[in-house]
């Protein structure tokens, strides 16, 4: 029996591990606050695949998706096809939510609030 594997494709694999050792200055600046649950105790991985997308941060308990835009996303061609990928995260229930690179350095504190606004509250 075959079955639909949505998250972490194998014929994304080799892809993934490739980023993972090719993270923009950006995105290892971003990892080293993220990583091993340093923020805010919630665990994210990086290079994460959903569908036919690789994510740069994933946090599975918030269904929070985190990106980091340069200024190729400023491009309108690149522009389209991220705004069709956020379009298919949505509908399966994720929240995605883009920074530009320089907001992680130039503005952690303001970056790290906004991701907190996105977790679910918790209504117990």
């Amino acid at each position: 029996m075959k079955t639909d594997r949505t998250h972490s494709k194998k014929e994304l694999l080799e892809f993934r591990k490739e980023l993972r050792k090719n993270l923009t200055p950006a995105e290892a600046f971003l990892w080293k606050q993220l990583k091993a649950k340093q923020f805010e105790g919630q665990k994210f991985v990086k290079q994460h695949s959903i569908g036919k997308y690789i994510l740069d941060f994933y946090c599975a308990s918030e269904k929070l998706i985190i990106e980091l835009d340069g200024e190729v996303h400023q491009n309108a061609t690149v522009a389209e096809y991220d705004a069709e990928r956020t379009n298919y995260l949505n509908k399966l229930g994720y929240t995605v939510i883009r920074f530009e690179n320089k907001m992680v350095f130039d503005n952690l504190q303001s970056f790290f609030m906004e991701i907190r606004e996105k977790f679910k509250k918790d209504v117990s």
